[in-house]
């Protein structure tokens, strides 16, 4: 007896094939029958009316924290997501040697789930005691690997630094990571060289796995930053995913990076890309201190940055957010410290101040120094026309580039925008709207293409043997319902999704069976 059958739906299983009516049939976690074939199941689901796809996969996640607080990754399983990609950007939880300089370089952290861990084993092990909703996958970040040899340091790793980072990158790749990941504009790796990220990347070759980097610029300097990447993958000969490729710095570099990438290509290199769905990046505040401008307690920070020769020294740190030089569109989220400057560009809130807007920003990053991770921003840079062209690519794959969220519970006052929307946002805009790609096009790039940049098996698509993870949708509903400003709002149009063989979420509610399963390239 089969334990589930999905029937009457149109079978897009994730491969670029064409659509077909057919049947699934699953027994014990597996797709056992794609087709149609008698048997009896315990349990019967009418997808009549709905595309029936392999669960989609989210190759560029920041849940690495928020999956512990609260695992029922609501926001992802309402968007069809079975699988999350973590420790993307440099951003994670482990390795940690001190957990207070970690903190600062993981997304959602708020002390809920202290870090008790050190290495990769000891994270995923615990992530997997939180029995998560989805099923889960890491990467080693590099910034926690620069704060475990380095601490909050802006040079380049020295001999003895460099060996304490490559033993733990080779420790976390040993315990089931499948890869390594850089985020070379932010503060905790801004001192990294290309021979240092390099030589960590020769690692990675000689384990098989895959390198993904948030490159060094994105405004200025962002072409020969992609170039940079190129030349870091080519040199290591390890395969390469460049994060969120398209830049801050206009729709000419936009162009000018996706040409590079598909030079490489051409010229035999394994390298792809990954684009969110925002028109915007989002990251916090804090971005525009240096390393050591966050040394010490709270106090110490204030102190520091009231401090008239320290605070001109801050100033001329290239962070994210200072790089373009255009304040106007760096925009304060809510926020709980700050709430009358919400929604309000840092330009407006120097003016109201009467201020310089980075002295403004300093001013409020002082004012709430004993927690630097809450005040986050958006920095506007992207177009329609920009999004309509990279996601169109062969090459490329939605990510969310957010952490799995719920509108209830713990994380009901967190924000962090695509959580809510990205796959979502890419159906309806990509597929429905400007019908730039097929749904057999569509449904390839959010399943089947980041399983095998992955080299990931049995996931990713709806064949004999395969993982039952199953999304089912209105082609003609699915879509976000996510603002900009009114971003926590669950997506439309996904009616059931099954995580390795339970479902997960029927008739668009989640059923509270947590099924997802931490996954360890080692194990594999």
């Amino acid at each position: 007896m089969l334990d589930l059958r999905i029937t009457g739906g149109t079978v897009i299983d994730g491969t670029g094939s064409a659509a077909r009516a057919a049947d699934v049939g699953v027994k014990d976690g597996r797709i056992v029958a794609v087709g149609h074939f008698d048997g009896v199941a315990a349990e019967q689901i009418d997808a009549a009316g709905l595309i029936v796809t392999p669960g989609f996969i989210d190759i560029h996640s920041h849940s690495d924290y928020t999956l512990l607080v609260d695992p029922r990754a609501m926001s992802a399983l309402a968007q069809g997501v079975t699988l999350e990609v973590i420790g993307n950007c440099g951003f994670g939880c482990a390795p940690i040697r001190d957990p207070g300089l970690a903190a600062g370089n993981i997304y959602g952290f708020n002390g809920s789930v202290p870090l008790r861990w050190h290495g990769v084993a000891g994270y995923l092990d615990r992530l997997s005691e939180a029995r998560p909703g989805v099923n889960v996958l890491t990467l080693v970040p590099n910034g926690q690997l620069r704060l475990s040899a380095l601490g909050l340091s802006d040079r380049a790793a020295d001999p003895t630094g460099l060996a304490t980072m490559r033993r733990l990158l080779c420790e976390g790749l040993e315990q089931g990571a499948f890869g390594y990941s850089t985020g070379l504009e932010y503060a905790a790796e801004i001192g990294a060289t290309e021979e240092e990220v390099t030589c960590l990347c020769r690692d990675v070759a000689r384990y098989g796995a895959l390198y993904a980097t948030h490159t060094r610029y994105r405004d200025a300097g962002s072409v020969d930053a992609v170039a940079e990447a190129l030349r870091t993958g080519a040199a290591a000969e390890v395969r390469l995913q460049v994060s969120h490729l398209i830049p801050r710095s206009g729709e000419d570099d936009g162009r000018r990076v996706v040409e590079l990438v598909e030079t490489a290509r051409a010229h035999g290199q394994d390298v792809a890309f990954d684009m969110h769905t925002r028109l915007y990046g989002t990251t916090f505040l804090a971005s525009l201190l240096p390393p050591w401008a966050r040394e010490g307690s709270g106090r110490d920070i204030a102190d520091r940055l009231r401090n008239g020769e320290t605070r001109v020294a801050i100033k001329q740190f290239r962070s994210i957010l200072s790089a373009s030089g255009d304040w106007d569109r760096v925009v304060l989220l809510d926020n709980p410290l700050f709430p009358t400057y919400a929604r309000r560009s840092l330009a407006e809130i120097g003016r109201q101040r009467g201020q310089d807007p980075h002295d403004a920003a300093l001013d409020l990053l002082a004012e709430g120094a004993d927690d630097l991770s809450r005040p986050m921003v958006i920095i506007h840079c992207h177009t329609e026309q920009q999004q309509r062209e990279v996601f169109a690519h062969p090459l490329c794959m939605p990510g969310s580039d957010a952490t799995t969220l719920a509108p209830d519970g713990p994380l009901g006052s967190s924000v962090f925008h695509g959580a809510y929307s990205w796959a979502a946002w890419f159906w309806r805009f990509m597929v429905r709207e400007t019908r730039a790609l097929t749904a057999e096009e569509a449904v390839f790039k959010l399943t089947g293409l980041p399983a095998r940049t992955l080299n990931l098996r049995g996931r990713g698509t709806l064949a004999e043997g395969a993982a039952a993870d199953i999304a089912m949708f209105s082609a003609a509903d699915f879509g976000e319902r996510a603002t900009t400003f009114e971003p926590n709002q669950l997506a439309k149009g996904m009616h059931h999704v099954v995580v390795n063989g339970i479902v997960a979420l029927r008739d668009g509610a989640l059923t509270m069976d947590r099924a997802g399963q931490v996954i360890r390239r080692n194990m594999l």
